[in-house]
């Protein structure tokens, strides 16, 4: 999948949950991330993050990195 399809995909998830505060908007898209997003996917994210994670909303970028633990 385009690595920019997966940034607007995450970003409409973090706009979602923008509502709830920065921590639980955090914790909310990296579970739905986790639950719902194929592993590639994730995988593409992650990667994209390590590149700069250009176009990234920051509570979106932080929640990424939650994926790694």
């Amino acid at each position: 999948m385009q690595i920019e399809k997966l940034v607007t995909m995450a970003n409409q998830i973090g706009k979602f949950f923008a509502a709830q505060g920065e921590e639980a908007t955090v914790a909310g898209v990296a579970d739905h991330l986790r639950r719902f997003w194929d592993p590639r996917m994730r995988a593409q994210i992650l990667a994209h993050l390590d590149a700069g994670g250009a176009g990234l909303i920051p509570h979106v970028a932080a929640a990424v990195a939650k994926l790694r633990g």
